[in-house]
């Protein structure tokens, strides 16, 4: 059985104090590993090492937002994966639909940021999904074909083992509109074939496939229970304690039905 994974990407947001702060509480409340739920949070960069320090020892794992391929080096403004491995990273979030059409990533440099990451030993989960005027034309699942291709390019199935999909649908990201729960399992059941056609039924079965969009307490519960959701990538209600461990013990409750 897959275990429910709810990872929170605080974005561009939070400042020392808050994150800080976050992050203790978060540790407060979980202080140990749940068997059936991992827990993540992924706070922006000049945070990373204060909140692993608040979380370190605790159930809540420490990830980043992205990471360059290159070694370290000349290349001014961006983070390294050596640097997010030293200051206790063990996930990082890499082709965020933001990185994708805010700021203009492909699924060639994903790709290459995918392989660079697993490398090196750096968890990654993997974010995929369509724009709102490519479901109008009905084109979901080329779009999601695409992405899986050009993004796990060049990785075998033993690279697969540290890797997460997250399908986020683009139209939902930041909206308050979440993908119906037909929507929602339609296109993890399609990117877990997809899996299976790529590479094979065993890979497919064993790939968690996280919902990302407007996830909140609310409606946590329903979409985790979805035979092809294996949990949560939560953007602004991970920012709040209250919001972020209702969605957490949604999870939990989940694993108990």
């Amino acid at each position: 059985m897959r275990r429910l994974f709810v990872a929170g990407n605080w974005k561009m947001n939070t400042l020392a104090e808050s994150a800080t702060s976050l992050g203790s509480d978060l540790a407060k409340q979980y202080p140990e590993s749940i068997e059936k739920v991992e827990l993540l949070v992924c706070p922006p960069f000049p945070y990373l090492a204060a909140v692993g320090s608040a979380v370190d020892g605790s159930a809540i794992q420490l990830g980043a937002q992205n990471a360059y391929f290159e070694s370290p080096g000349a290349f001014t403004g961006e983070v390294a994966v050596e640097m997010l491995l030293d200051v206790g990273s063990e996930w990082v979030i890499l082709g965020h639909s933001e990185r994708r059409h805010v700021l203009g990533e492909t699924d060639e440099t994903i790709n290459q940021k995918v392989l660079a990451c697993l490398s090196k030993g750096l968890k990654v989960i993997l974010c995929v999904g369509e724009l709102l005027s490519e479901r109008e034309a009905g084109q979901t699942e080329s779009v999601l074909d695409g992405q899986m291709e050009g993004g796990l390019a060049g990785l075998d199935v033993e690279s697969l083992q540290n890797l997460a999909i997250a399908y986020e649908p683009v139209w939902a990201i930041g909206t308050g509109v979440t993908a119906t729960e037909e929507q929602a399992d339609s296109a993890h059941a399609h990117l877990r074939n997809w899996l299976t056609n790529r590479y094979n039924s065993d890979v497919a079965q064993d790939m968690r496939i996280l919902y990302g969009g407007s996830v909140k307490p609310g409606n946590a519960g329903s979409l985790m229970s979805l035979p092809n959701v294996d949990g949560a990538l939560v953007g602004g209600a991970s920012l709040q304690f209250d919001s972020f461990s209702a969605i957490i013990d949604a999870a939990v409750e989940t694993t108990k039905s």
